[in-house]
């Protein structure tokens, strides 16, 4: 593979990627998928500033980036279970999905305060 072949690939692939999926994902997907983009950031931004300022309070670190992990876990549940192409292989209810998904994070919401003092 001739080494200018790789930069010319990458472009188009991640495009295609890209075109595929404005056209192909449903729209409660991508609203999905815009909630993990949020809490991978939130995350990242705790982390972040942690490592820049310190961990005087860590207990608030620890919750509160714990809270961020434990939401993105839930939603990628969420995610996994409200997708259509998922029929086949798990149970698929998007209803009982979405109750799950708002009773668990009112439980770690509820766990996150408790943490916090």
């Amino acid at each position: 593979m001739a080494k200018d072949a790789f930069p010319d690939t990458l472009p188009g692939a991640a495009a295609s990627l890209w075109r595929n999926y404005v056209r192909g994902t449903p729209a409660h997907l991508k609203l999905i998928d815009a909630y993990l983009v949020y809490l991978l950031c939130s995350g990242i931004a705790q982390f972040v500033y942690v490592c820049l300022v310190g961990t005087f309070p860590f207990n608030a670190f620890l919750a509160g980036f714990g809270s961020a992990v434990a939401a993105f876990v839930l939603a990628v549940s969420l995610r996994m279970q409200t997708n259509p192409e998922n029929k086949g292989t798990i149970a698929w209810n998007p209803q009982r999905a979405f109750a799950d998904f708002v009773v668990s994070n009112v439980v770690l919401q509820f766990i996150t305060v408790h943490f916090l003092g």
